[in-house]
């Protein structure tokens, strides 16, 4: 079925591929998301052509071409803006797998869009007589607010497990429905996921944080249709107040705040033991410094948030001196990122009535408290002694004083460390000089 769709406006560069294309008598669509965003009235710059040219007729057609998926019949066509667009020829699939298929070329374009996941992915639009082919009800499905598999859910469940993901996440990001056929399907092809890399599933888990307003619609589901058990079996039973702390968080920016995307993560996972978190993203392949980061904000903010809880319920508040203890002791490049989780979890914890994590129900701390211990604890951060590393003396000078080398001396700074956090005036080379004194007279 093809009908006009003036709203739809591909770039001039994509226009100039198509018309290269075309004069050279080749059939050239625009595919995928792109057409599916701009239905929505979504900005999307990658936009897809699928041709009847092969590889080799695209390449010679085109000066600057990348090979991204020659076996697959993909190939990638810079414009003059250096932005790379895919070009791939028509395909059906023969072979499956459950992740990869064997394609053959030849194939026309309604076979093309037949071995596509979902009907709103599975569009095609000429830009050039404004003409929007759709033989499996896309854009129905669009001003529905559904995801559904394309013809048989089963079989396009089976012959590519990630689907079931992918589903899931594109029900989340544009906040849409289910088709009911392609939800049994998803909870058929559940037991099957661990078939999948776990480079795939990191990806999934990345793209959902970052495209998805309320990723807990997604990980909800992962939850329900026995996804996380499958292949994240710590997240198997992930609370809804963790899930619903997840949307408290702001989106990622890619560029501008990329470590929004850490942080929700670190909320997805902040009921784990460290341990456990550590394993986990272990194995789904997260980066070292990714998980070092995200393992002790969890760690920092499972330390503190009876404490902080308890003391902000009170009319004395949080005083200089615990803050300082936590500050010092969640680490000061790691306390605005353990307050995020926290006010995170406070929300969310609100908003379900559920106990602290105690099993109290000591009132929650309001936004204008989150807000000045966020000032106080960043003040603290930046200004106070918290580390020994921080303090007027250093080894070299126990040493001079007649302190052993060895394990006398960390004892001896963290003795002095303690004595500053209660005290921060007294960190002076004389007072921690003569407090040192005291301390091994003491001894």
């Amino acid at each position: 079925m093809s009908s006009h769709v003036p709203i739809i406006r591909p770039p001039d560069t994509v226009l100039e591929i198509v018309r290269t294309l075309r004069n050279a008598g080749f059939e050239t669509w625009c595919v995928g998301g792109a057409v599916r965003d701009a239905l929505l009235g979504h900005d999307n710059l990658d936009w897809d052509l699928a041709t009847v040219a092969t590889p080799p007729q695209v390449r010679r057609l085109f000066t600057r071409t990348v090979p991204v998926g020659i076996e697959f019949g993909t190939v990638g066509v810079l414009d003059r803006h250096n932005r790379m667009h895919e070009v791939t020829t028509f395909r059906r699939d023969v072979q499956h797998d459950g992740r990869h298929a064997v394609v053959e070329f030849g194939a026309s374009l309604e076979e093309d869009l037949a071995r596509r996941d979902f009907t709103i992915n599975a569009m095609a639009f000429d830009p050039l007589s404004n003409a929007l082919h759709d033989p499996f009800g896309g854009r129905d499905d669009l001003a529905k607010g559904v995801v559904r598999a394309v013809g048989v859910a089963e079989e396009r469940m089976q012959e590519d497990r990630l689907r079931a993901l992918r589903a899931m996440r594109f029900a989340a990001r544009f906040d849409f429905s289910l088709a009911d056929d392609t939800w049994h399907a998803i909870v058929n092809s559940a037991p099957h996921l661990t078939r999948l890399s776990p480079e795939r599933v990191k990806q999934e888990i990345d793209k959902t944080m970052e495209q998805a307003r309320r990723p807990s619609h997604a990980f909800r589901r992962w939850r329900e249709s026995g996804a996380f058990a499958a292949i994240a079996p710590p997240l198997a039973t992930v609370s809804d107040e963790v899930l619903q702390a997840v949307d408290c968080l702001p989106a990622p920016a890619a560029v501008t705040r990329p470590q929004r995307r850490a942080l929700r993560i670190a909320v997805l996972c902040s009921d784990l033991a460290p341990t456990e978190c550590d394993a986990l993203l272990r194995a789904l392949r997260f980066s070292n410094q990714d998980i070092a980061w995200i393992t002790a904000v969890i760690t920092g903010w499972q330390r503190c948030d009876n404490m902080l809880v308890s003391a902000l319920a009170t009319e004395a508040g949080v005083s200089d001196r615990m803050l300082r203890s936590v500050v010092a002791s969640v680490g000061r490049l790691r306390m605005g990122a353990c307050l995020r989780v926290a006010a995170a979890r406070w929300q969310a914890r609100c908003d379900s009535g559920a106990p602290n994590a105690d099993g109290s129900h000591a009132p929650l701390p309001t936004t204008q408290q989150i807000r000045r211990l966020y000032r106080r604890a960043l003040r603290s951060a930046f200004n106070d002694a918290l580390e020994t590393a921080d303090l007027a003396i250093d080894g070299d000078d126990l040493r001079q004083l007649g302190v052993r080398p060895g394990p006398a001396i960390g004892q001896l700074l963290k003795a002095l460390l303690a004595e500053v956090l209660d005290h921060p005036e007294r960190n002076t080379r004389d007072a921690l000089t003569a407090r040192a004194r005291s301390l091994r007279v003491d001894a």
